[in-house]
């Protein structure tokens, strides 16, 4: 990196762009971008915003696609409820996700934060466009921002914040919608509000704290909180993929003049015409490097690109690539590494889906009564008692049944009928009777299967004390 060091030093800072020498905030105004990669960026956040906006609304199996709802412990994923008692599922899903994100973040860099994040998308692909059309471009904004208080700043200032203020409610409410359920949401806001004061207090807390967000933190969200913006600088090495300008091709800088062989006159293709700092929603200069502030949008690319066809120089001055591949002049490739790491990615992903995909409806475990010996029933054969627990996963309620997987034995249950409520569980005792023929000696295995709805739900394997033989 001996040369990026070089060419770097005079420009080297050790704080962020948005805050100045004094601590204060650095108002970032980004020139609007565009280009093929923002183009592509905008169709994947479309794509993204309807499953937001839908998600809760659609229905499999009478359950929302998605809902996470911490305050009755009922979690739905693609229609599938998930109780409390799949809390292995939970520790091994988080599990997967921070290896994948480590693995992920080592080899392609922070792509995930420039294309798919909620507060990237929000921020970029709607409330920055809305501020586009009322105040202009960056210049604009800040010529705006610097007059006084006059009839035109304020009708911009106040249709702005109006709309913001709005849109921060409705994302709000799809929170709650998220959380508590569209029906529960549906009476939230038709019935009296003395009847919802909790869920109305919540509410107004997430729509302020989402108008703050876009409307006063905005990028600060992605250096100040964001925990996996501040792990990135762990995360990354020599060879992970991130938007890099190619200072190898671009220094030494110089401004663009007609005829001149810049290469005779020690120049690099960089024209030093600020475009990609321009651009750059999070105030910083990518010529400096991998920045703790980069979020990989690539708004410098499509700009830098952009420069490039206007001079008659060849794209990707700026562009996806490696500390490796630049000072090496590589051109970029898949490397076994990235072939491994992703296999072991897809590995997570289809155990954690498999997992998903083997989850009963029911979850039993059966266990002989501690302390007891067999016992001799009035025909003659011998009994054990068995102590179970039965978990209902289901959204409604399942009448259970036991039945041993054999052709000979008998359970006699202690209690009435067994029916567990949705999300519930229930704990009692039967007893397995069987022939002393059918014993293999003091212990014998005995399958008792759990029936639920007219299926087997579970089979648990247990152990049948008799006497010596």
């Amino acid at each position: 990196m001996g040369l990026a060091e070089e060419v770097n030093r005079d420009a080297f800072r050790d704080s962020i762009a948005t805050v100045d020498e004094e601590g204060k905030r650095n108002w970032i105004y980004p020139k609007k971008p565009k280009g093929r990669f923002y183009k592509w960026r905008s169709y994947v956040s479309y794509v993204l915003l309807a499953f937001f906006f839908s998600a809760p609304f659609i229905k499999i199996g009478g359950e929302p696609l998605l809902m996470l709802n911490v305050i009755d412990r009922k979690f739905v994923f693609f229609g599938q409820i998930f109780w409390p008692q799949d809390f292995y599922l939970f520790v091994i899903g988080m599990i997967t996700m921070i290896v994948f994100i480590i693995l992920f973040t080592v080899i392609y860099g922070r792509l995930f934060c420039g294309w798919v994040c909620p507060q990237t998308i929000f921020m970029e692909m709607v409330f920055r466009k809305i501020e586009y059309w009322i105040e202009g471009d960056f210049r604009k904004q800040r010529k705006l921002d610097q007059m006084k208080w006059n009839g035109e700043k304020i009708r911009k200032k106040t249709l702005k914040h109006a709309i913001f203020f709005g849109l921060s409610f409705i994302i709000s409410n799809l929170f709650l919608i998220y959380i508590i359920g569209d029906h529960d949401w549906f009476s939230l806001v038709s019935d009296s509000p003395k009847e919802h004061v909790g869920g109305l207090t919540s509410m107004v807390i997430f729509t302020g704290v989402f108008y703050g967000v876009f409307a006063k933190f905005r990028e600060q969200v992605c250096t100040v909180v964001c925990p996996y913006g501040r792990l990135q600088g762990v995360l990354l090495d020599s060879k992970s993929i991130v938007v890099a300008y190619d200072f190898v091709r671009g220094e030494k800088r110089g401004r663009f003049k007609r005829r001149e062989d810049r290469e005779e006159q020690g120049k690099g293709d960089c024209i030093d015409c600020h475009a990609c700092v321009d651009v750059c929603p999070t105030g910083i200069d990518i010529r400096n490097g991998t920045q703790l502030e980069c979020i990989n949008c690539t708004a410098c690319i499509d700009a830098c690109d952009a420069i490039m066809d206007k001079v008659g120089f060849d794209r990707g001055l700026i562009r996806y690539a490696s500390e490796e591949n630049i000072r090496e002049k590589k051109e970029f490739t898949f490397t076994s590494r990235m072939f491994a790491y992703t296999g072991v990615l897809g590995v997570l992903v289809g155990v954690l889906l498999m997992l998903f995909a083997f989850r009963t409806d029911a979850e039993a475990t059966i266990l002989r009564a501690p302390g007891t010996i067999y016992q001799e029933t009035e025909d003659g054969r011998l009994s054990n008692l068995y102590q179970y627990k039965v978990i209902n996963k289901t959204n409604e309620e399942l009448p259970i049944n036991f039945q041993i997987e054999s052709d000979h034995g008998e359970i006699k249950m202690v209690g009435k009928d067994l029916v567990v409520k949705k999300g519930e569980y229930i704990e009692g005792a039967f007893f397995i009777i069987l022939d002393e023929s059918q014993l293999d000696g003091m212990k014998t295995k005995v399958e008792v299967g759990v029936y639920g709805g007219g299926r087997r739900l579970d089979v648990n394997t247990t152990s049948f004390i008799g006497p010596v033989k």
